[in-house]
Order: C-alpha cells, then sequence, then structure tokens
C-alpha cells in the first residue's frame, strides 16, 4: 500500500482583508441557504404552484371557444335554438375574469404575489366559470324528450369535470369549486323530474366530481413533487456557486502564499547561506588552528561545535529549498544514462563509518545484468542516502540493514532498504511522509533529524516517473521501496543472477 502524502487544507478561506470579495461569496451563501429553506407548503412553493396554475389557464384558453362552439352545433340540432346561443354567451363571460386574472398573475413578479389572496380569487374566478355550465344545466327541450336532454347536459358536465382536473391540477380544490354548484343543480333537476337516464347521470355525476377531486390532488401532489425536485436542483446550483466562489478565494490566496513563499526563499536562502558560508570557513580556520595555536583548548572544541552546528543548519536550508522547488515543479533534472549499482555502492561507502560505530551489518544485493538507466545522479544519490541515514539512525546497535537493486515485475528497476528497526505504527505513515513529519518513536528517541528526508525522496521519485513505497510494521522493521518505470531503462532486462557481499560496516 503506497500512503497518500499529507496536505494542509486552508480552513481560513475568506480574506477579510478583501470586502468585496467577501460581501460575493456571502451572497452565494445566503442565497443556497434561502433555497435550501424552501419546502413544500411554503409561500414560495405557494406562489409557484398558482403561477404554473395561471400558466395552465392560458395554454387551455384556446380550448374553450372551440368547445363552446361544438356544444352550440349540438344544441341547435336538439332542437334548444336561441337558449343554446345565450348559454354560450354567458360561459365565455363566465371564463373572462379566471382568464384575465391568469394572465395578470403570469406578468406579476413572484416577489409580489400574495399567495393567500391569489388562491381565494382563483378559487372565485373558478366558482365564476362553473355559473356557465350550472345555466346549461338549467336549458330545457321541448323537442326533445327530458330523458335526452338529461344525457346530454350530464355527458358534458362528466367531459368538462375531467378536463378541468387536468388542467387545474396544480390548484387544488378547482376542480370542486367550478363544478359543486352545477352536479348539485344536476342532481336537483334530475330528481325532480325521476326520469332513469336523469338518475342515472345523476349518481355518475355525483361519483365523478370526488373522483377527479382526487385525482386532481394526486397531480397536484405530483407538481409539488416536481417543484421540490426542480428546488433541490437549485440548492445544488447554489452550493455549486458557492463551493466555486469559496475555491476561487482559496486559490487565489493559496497563489498569493506561494507567490510570497517563492519570494522569501529566493531572498532568504543567499541571506542564509552567506554569513552561513563565513561561519563555517572561519570556525574550520579556527578549529584547525591554521593560523597558529590557540592557547586555551576549549575554544578549539567552541569552534568545532560551531562549525558542526553551522553545516547541520546549511544542511537544513538545503533540505528546505529543495523540498520547495519539487513542490513547485522547478527542481532541474540532468538527465543522463547511469548504472544504479555504483551510485548504490558509493552511498554505502558514505555511511560506512556510521555504520561501523553502530556495529551495524549492512547486506547489499544487487541484480548483475541491470542496464543503464536515465535518471539524474544527483537525485538518485539523494534518495539513497537519505534512505540509508534513515535506516542507519533507527536500526539499533548490532542490527541489520538489507540493500536490494534489481528488476521490477514490469521491467523497470528498483532499489528497496530494509532495516530491522522499532518500525513505525501504521496509522504514522502518512505523518512521517508530510513536509517536517516526524513519527512518535523519533520523537521519543530525540533522533536528530528535520522530518524533510521522505518528503524530498517521494518528490524525487515523482519526478522521475517512479514510485516510493514505504512498509512498515512496528517492532519488525522498515522498508522503503523505490520503483522507476521501464520507460527509463535502456534495454529490456535479460536472465539475472544476484550477487551479495556481506560484511560488518562494509558492502
Amino acid at each position: 500500500m503506497v500512503p497518500e502524502p499529507s496536505t494542509t487544507a486552508d480552513k481560513f478561506i475568506v480574506d477579510r482583508t478583501k470586502p468585496h470579495r467577501n460581501s460575493n461569496v456571502g451572497r452565494a451563501v445566503q442565497r443556497t441557504r434561502d433555497r435550501l429553506s424552501a419546502q413544500a407548503g411554503t409561500c414560495d412553493f405557494n406562489r409557484d404552484t398558482l403561477q404554473m396554475h395561471a400558466r395552465a389557464v392560458l395554454h387551455n384558453a384556446a380550448a374553450l371557444p372551440v368547445l363552446v362552439l361544438l356544444l352550440c352545433l349540438a344544441g341547435f340540432n336538439l332542437g334548444m335554438g336561441e337558449h343554446v346561443a345565450a348559454w354560450a354567451f354567458t360561459a365565455v363571460l363566465g371564463y373572462t375574469p379566471l382568464y384575465l386574472f391568469a394572465r395578470r398573475l403570469s406578468r406579476q413578479p413572484r416577489d409580489e404575489i400574495d399567495a393567500a389572496r391569489t388562491q381565494q380569487l382563483f378559487f372565485l374566478a373558478h366558482f365564476l366559470s362553473g355559473l356557465g355550465w350550472a345555466y346549461l344545466v338549467a336549458l330545457r327541450c321541448e323537442a326533445c324528450g327530458a330523458g335526452q336532454i338529461q344525457v346530454f347536459q350530464g355527458a358534458v358536465l362528466l367531459i368538462v369535470i375531467a378536463a378541468t382536473a387536468m388542467m387545474a391540477a396544480s390548484l387544488g380544490g378547482a376542480v370542486v369549486a367550478a363544478f359543486a354548484l352545477p352536479v348539485f343543480f344536476f342532481a336537483y333537476e334530475a330528481a325532480g323530474q325521476s326520469t332513469p337516464a336523469g338518475t342515472t347521470m345523476a349518481v355518475l355525476l355525483s361519483l365523478s366530481l370526488p373522483f377527479f377531486a382526487y385525482v386532481a390532488h394526486h397531480r397536484n401532489r405530483a407538481a409539488l413533487t416536481l417543484l421540490s425536485l426542480r428546488s433541490e436542483k437549485d440548492a445544488l446550483i447554489g452550493e455549486l456557486e458557492t463551493a466555486k466562489a469559496m475555491s476561487d478565494e482559496a486559490r487565489r490566496r493559496a497563489e498569493e502564499a506561494n507567490l510570497a513563499k517563492s519570494r522569501f526563499l529566493a531572498s532568504m536562502s543567499h541571506e542564509l547561506r552567506t554569513p552561513l558560508n563565513a561561519i563555517l570557513g572561519f570556525s574550520e580556520v579556527m578549529a584547525n588552528q591554521v593560523l597558529g595555536p590557540l592557547e586555551n583548548t576549549t575554544y578549539k572544541d567552541y569552534a568545532n561545535d560551531i562549525h558542526v552546528s553551522g553545516r547541520h543548519l546549511l544542511d537544513l536550508i538545503n533540505e528546505i529549498l529543495d523540498l520547495s522547488r519539487i513542490e513547485a515543479g522547478r527542481y532541474p533534472l540532468n538527465e543522463e544514462p547511469l548504472l544504479l549499482a555504483p551510485v548504490v555502492e558509493d552511498c554505502c561507502k558514505l555511511v560506512e563509518l556510521k555504520t561501523q560505530a553502530k556495529n551495524i551489518r549492512l547486506v547489499l544485493q544487487i541484480e548483475q545484468t541491470l542496464q543503464q538507466l536515465l535518471a539524474d545522479e544527483r537525485a538518485v544519490r539523494q534518495i539513497v542516502l537519505n534512505l540509508l541515514s534513515n535506516a542507519v539512525k533507527f536500526t539499533p546497535s548490532g542490527g541489520e540493514i538489507r540493500i536490494r537493486v534489481g528488476w521490477t515485475a514490469g521491467g523497470g528497476q528498483y532499489i528497496a532498504i530494509k532495516d530491522n528497526g522499532p518500525g513505525i505504527p501504521e496509522d504514522e505513515l502518512p505523518v512521517v511522509l508530510a513536509a517536517f513529519g516526524q513519527g512518535s518513536i523519533a520523537i521519543k528517541s530525540a533522533e536528530e533529524g528535520t522530518g524533510l528526508g521522505l518528503p524530498i525522496v517521494q518528490g524525487l521519485t515523482q519526478l522521475h516517473d517512479g514510485v516510493f513505497e514505504l512498509r512498515s510494521k512496528l517492532r519488525a522493521g522498515t522498508e522503503a521501496i523505490v520503483a522507476f518505470p521501464r520507460s527509463r531503462v535502456a534495454e529490456a532486462p535479460r536472465t539475472t543472477r544476484k550477487r551479495k557481499v556481506s560484511s560488518a560496516g562494509s558492502r
């Protein structure tokens, strides 16, 4: 498992020194909260349903004259004469307030709509439209029988109730408000005449009105669900707008901070290195007594301490600069063909004194058929030295460090360094891979280090398109593996064999 490096998020995403940016973010957040707070039954939803109903009335307004004209023709065929013409005028006149009110509402700004009053006016307009159908029920036809005219009237009412239920679904109760009076009047007339056809149509209409009201209610619920989904979509859009505003602000601040860091490092690297080089040079001259012996030997010890401390500080500055260049993508790679084996052997020689001081046994395993690798030799040396230094630092006296160099399964090449030290807890692996991160064991043992070695190794490996993997188990040691891809190998691998040389403090 390759642990991901930890990243530090900037929690202070709002720059308090930029009021105009803060106001934009604040408005976006407020819009999102308003959209999220809009639920079915609130004023916003009621206004939306009322406007939907107004649009439905306007879209179906052309169907009324056509229906009235067809009914007039049917009435003339039945012998109803001028009475049906008077009804046609009354029916159109009854729908006029509903049409005009719907037209005015569709043009009215949403925020200016009084939901409760508008709903009451709509119910009143539907009631007035129902008066025209009540007038149709009151028509009489002397030329045709009572049962025939009642069937005609009942069929017309049934069709109009069904059509209204579909059209006025966004306004609950509109069907009942429009047709309660015509159905009641029809039932009253049918009861007075007591014809089988009239009684049947009265029962049918009495049952159909609540049924279509029920259907309209469910269509109203569907309309509310549609509005709710649309509101959720708007809320998501608002959240995205808010997140984008915040991310833009965070990115701007990150760019400013990165620019400030680059300027600081560019200026301070020179300001720090120049006096440090002087300190190192003069302290070395004093420690080696180049200009003459020091009368007090304590001064010589002080000069050595100054030189060691200055060297440590210079190394720290170099590591910080290297890590900064890697993170900024400005670390130059001087790529050339090289062999990993000589580089690893040279690095082992450099840590030989430390391994001898702790009586650590180095075991080096190198596959002899390794081909040349296109890489930056300085970067590869830094990778190996950082890993070896960590291994030597945490390996106990009398321990063992195994270094393996060979082919990967995919045709690339790898370097693996394994120690038998105390190991790293699994939950601390992301910590040690972060800049300046140190595990609890390193802190408890007060080991010297800045916590930049492994992040630099990881960054240099990624610059070579490779993979850095850290495997560790508590009290079982740690293994660091750097794998370079097949694309950097000059030739394909051939049959391999291993060379093993083991000695205390040597290759």
